[in-house]
């Protein structure tokens, strides 16, 4: 219980600052629609080569956005000696780190209520599948980027091109995730196939690298 008031009073802070600033937000909604445009204009909206590429261009739009956003989330901690006091403050790392996380998700899931009716009408989308099952996808997609994403920011906190260091590390390790994203929303998007096995393998690697980070998140908060 104490744990998750910690965890909340995390997630809290960073709203609050979000949303004076608005930093994070108005780049990732700037870049996503942008990059939406383009590929707008690149290919025929109305081809059926559109219905199967629309899931691998939103989730990669998705991945760059968050990027930027999740280096700025811990930019803010490294102000004033910030972390500094996260690291002597009784609470546990862990609900540092799930609280940004969960900060870091409500951004961009509101960048995706922005971008998805958008990119709907831009692509002329309609699913043919399973619609609903959209709503498990994206908040499964969103957390295996959030989570990770929010992990190795941290990580590369020291070093001196971080905001080279996470797409570097990150990319990789999220091409499993990615892939399930992707194959699931295509499945959803022409019904062709059933998206259960991409969603299940999306629920394993959400609790196998949630675990992971937050067993280790002390380790790496602490790290000299």
């Amino acid at each position: 219980m104490i744990f998750l008031r910690h965890a909340f009073a995390h997630f809290r802070k960073d709203v609050q600052l979000e949303w004076r600033s608005r930093d994070s937000m108005t780049g990732m909604l700037f870049f996503s629609l942008l990059v939406v445009v383009v590929f707008a204009m690149a290919f025929d909206p109305t081809a059926a080569v559109s219905r199967q590429i629309a899931g691998g261009i939103l989730w990669i739009v998705l991945l760059f956005a968050a990027t930027t956003a999740l280096n700025q989330s811990w930019n803010r901690e490294q102000r004033n000696s910030v972390l500094d006091a996260q690291r002597m403050a009784p609470s546990s790392p862990a609900a540092l780190f799930l609280g940004k996380a969960l900060a870091n998700m409500l951004f961009v899931t509101a960048v995706e209520l922005v971008l998805g009716p958008l990119f709907t009408i831009f692509y002329n989308l309609h699913p043919l599948g399973q619609g609903w099952l959209l709503l498990a996808v994206m908040p499964l997609g969103t957390w295996a980027l959030v989570a990770n994403g929010t992990f190795f920011a941290a990580l590369g906190l020291r070093t001196r091109n971080r905001e080279l260091m996470l797409p570097l590390v990150l990319f990789p390790i999220s091409i499993p995730a990615l892939l399930a994203m992707i194959q699931a929303t295509t499945c959803i998007l022409t019904g062709e196939f059933e998206p259960n096995l991409w969603l299940r393998l999306l629920v394993v690697y959400d609790i196998a690298f949630t675990t992971v980070c937050l067993l280790l998140f002390e380790t790496i908060l602490n790290a000299e």
